[in-house]
């Protein structure tokens, strides 16, 4: 059965900088292109980042140039490097294959205030 755990997340002023990471057990994510999602309150969840087996990386346009996806085989861990943090940025993280094919796990809380 594949897990993921998210963490990470907190309060951060706007301007600031996080970094999330997703615990993935079960499965090898060099098995699979994985990514990070969001979800704003009130709002859909949306794809923020992915990264495939070769390492190429796609980012949603918002977070494109302020967000850096990556991951540790060795620790098969995914994580999110989050800089330049606004408001709008506020949302639940979450990691997943693509597709989200797997449960859902507890999400990274992000909140961006002053």
């Amino acid at each position: 059965q594949v897990h993921v755990v998210e963490s990470g997340g907190g309060l951060v002023q706007p301007g600031g900088s996080l970094r999330l990471s997703c615990l993935v057990s079960g499965v090898r994510i060099t098995d699979g292109e994985w990514a990070w999602f969001r979800q704003a309150p009130g709002k859909q969840r949306e794809l923020v980042a992915t990264i495939d087996q070769v390492g190429n990386r796609n980012y949603e346009h918002s977070v494109k140039d302020r967000f850096a996806i990556s991951r540790d085989n060795g620790l098969n861990t995914v994580y999110l490097q989050m800089v330049t943090l606004t408001p709008e940025d506020t949302a639940v993280y979450y990691c997943n294959t693509k597709w989200g094919i797997y449960a859902w796990g507890q999400g990274a809380p992000v909140t961006v205030s002053s």
